[in-house]
C-alpha cells in the first residue's frame, strides 16, 4: 500500500533547481520534493506521496494522523522497520 503521509520539514535546499526537503515520518527521514509547495517552510508539515509535498498540514492534524498510523502498523508497512533495514546494510555487519 502508498499511503500519503504526513511529515515534518527539518530542512530545504535546492537541488539543481529543484527545492528539496529532508522530512521526518515520525522519526523516519526522507528527501522530498517541493515543487508543489514552493513556498512550504522549514518546520511546517505537508501530507507526502511518493516523494512529493502536496498539501500543507496544520501540526496538531499531522500529529494526530501518524499517531493513528503507527498504531496500526501502517508507518511500518509504509517505510519498513528502520532498524532492522540498518541492521542488514554491510556496514553494520562488519
Amino acid at each position: 500500500m502508498c499511503l500519503a503521509v504526513p511529515g515534518k520539514v527539518l530542512d530545504i535546499e535546492d537541488r539543481d533547481g529543484t527545492r528539496m526537503a529532508t522530512v521526518d515520518f515520525g522519526g523516519v527521514l526522507k528527501e522530498v520534493c517541493l515543487e508543489y509547495l514552493p513556498d512550504l517552510r522549514v518546520g511546517e508539515y505537508a501530507i507526502v506521496h511518493v516523494g512529493f509535498a502536496l498539501q500543507r498540514l496544520d501540526e496538531e492534524s499531522a500529529k494526530r494522523t501518524l499517531q493513528l498510523f503507527e498504531n496500526l502498523g501502517m508507518l511500518e508497512e509504509e517505510f519498513g522497520d528502520p532498524w532492522a533495514a540498518a541492521a542488514a546494510t554491510p556496514e553494520a555487519q562488519r
